[in-house]
């Protein structure tokens, strides 16, 4: 196929005819320069979701309903290259969606037997793809890139990667911070779909000032700017996807076909007789300013919003807890409880502090041996203050031996320079 080679100038990939495919790789026969040799292809973690995993998501529970499934049929219906070429072509997208053999594979797999996962995805793209398209829209960034929290999270907004990449977009904890993602002990923003959609679509544009290609950007996007420049250098100075691909990592190499899928079964889905799981429009929701310490309990128990609830729209705060007093941050409820909590916010901060708030401000240290007291501190000590009549031939340094206190600490609690003394003298010595 001429339209293969005119992608693939490098060399041309072809997949066995029964492609093994287990739960994390994906088999691929690669001929290259007169030889074929074979390797394996990491799947994007997105595809080894199962569809339980998705579905205990609160969103999916309470606003997927499953009795109304359409019931999408178990046979995916085969199409030739050309009907693939031909479809990929009529998009309207700004991104190149070439077709070769590699792109056919994921597109059978998410056709195939990942269906049930991409009709819960067409599902719940409607409670984040707007998000996704303001942001990408602000930036002026392809719109075909909202689908790539698909590749990244199968819009599971609780996605952690074997790296430790987060929330919709998997952003690592460090390029988070860079674009502006607060990350510590009590909170995560990497899991709020509005600002790590606001963050991606920035990194996205930095990358793409970069690269000045979109494939490259994704790519650059799964594995770091700093694999593709190797990548690129290894290549003899290429700058396109399929030409650097023998250079990539095992998962980038699979990423842009993944995409590309991704993008062809959101599209195409009813020729493959995959029908989208019934949604819900969720209620309404806002957000209010809190500027004190607030725990999901409190909140939950005079505003009566279900605490499942909460945590689903304030995914952010990792313990349930909003640390208002360093500053100032936001809770999103359901519209009909905003009045509520603004109304009885003084209460609500009150309700059950002491319980939930356990971290205490100050504490005195506990001293049950009192030869160390007398030892360990010049401070007077809780015992009271015993007076001493100096004898004849004694010395601060025997005193001190005596009551097991220091000479410097007899010296301060008295006034004292110099260790000379006269007899008769009295001395304060605290316990």
């Amino acid at each position: 196929m001429k339209k293969l080679v005119n992608y693939c100038p490098i060399f041309l990939m072809f997949m066995f005819a029964s492609t093994k495919v287990d739960a994390q790789t994906v088999d691929v026969l690669i001929h290259e320069n007169g030889e074929t040799r074979q390797e394996s292809i990491d799947l994007p973690k997105s595809m080894t979701y199962p569809l339980d995993s998705l579905l205990s998501d609160w969103k999916a529970k309470n606003y997927i309903d499953l009795n109304k499934d359409c019931s999408t049929a178990e046979i995916n219906p085969q199409f030739s290259d050309s009907v693939y070429i031909d479809r990929l072509s009529r998009m309207q997208t700004v991104m190149e969606m070439p077709y070769n053999d590699i792109v056919r594979k994921f597109i059978d797999m998410y056709a195939g037997r990942l269906r049930n996962q991409v009709a819960f995805m067409l599902s719940a793209s409607n409670f984040y793809m707007p998000i996704f398209e303001e942001a990408l829209d602000a930036y002026n960034i392809p719109m075909e890139l909202k689908y790539l929290p698909i590749i990244e999270s199968a819009l599971n907004p609780s996605a952690v990667s074997r790296a430790g990449a987060s929330g919709l977009w998997q952003f690592m904890i460090g390029t988070g911070k860079i674009y502006g993602l607060e990350s510590n002990s009590l909170i995560d923003e990497r899991r709020d779909p509005i600002k790590a959609s606001w963050a991606a679509a920035r990194y996205l544009k930095d990358l793409y000032n970069i690269y000045h290609d979109w494939n490259l950007v994704i790519a650059a996007y799964n594995c770091g700017p700093g694999n593709i420049n190797k990548a690129i250098r290894r290549s003899g100075g290429e700058t396109d996807y399929w030409s650097i691909y023998n250079y990539l990592p095992r998962e980038t190499r699979g990423y842009v076909p993944a995409f590309i899928a991704a993008n062809y079964v959101m599209t195409y889905y009813c020729d493959h007789n995959i029908c989208p799981m019934e949604t819900n429009i969720p209620a309404n929701t806002d957000t209010v300013q809190v500027n004190k310490n607030l725990h999901f309990e409190q909140i939950a128990d005079l505003c009566h919003v279900p605490l499942e609830e909460i945590r689903s729209l304030n995914p952010q705060y990792k313990k349930e807890i909003i640390p208002g007093e360093s500053q100032p941050y936001t809770l999103r409820l359901p519209l009909n409880s905003v009045s509520t909590f603004i109304d009885r916010q003084d209460t609500i901060y009150a309700h059950r502090a002491d319980e939930l708030f356990k971290n205490r401000r100050m504490v005195s240290v506990k001293d049950d041996n009192p030869r160390a007291s007398k030892r360990g501190s010049a401070s007077h000590g809780s015992g009271g203050v015993t007076y001493h009549k100096i004898r004849k031939g004694e010395n601060l340094g025997s005193i001190a031996a005596k009551y097991r206190v220091r000479v410097k600490d007899i010296q301060k609690w008295n006034g004292l320079r110099g260790t000379n003394i006269a007899a008769g003298k009295r001395l304060k010595i605290y316990k």
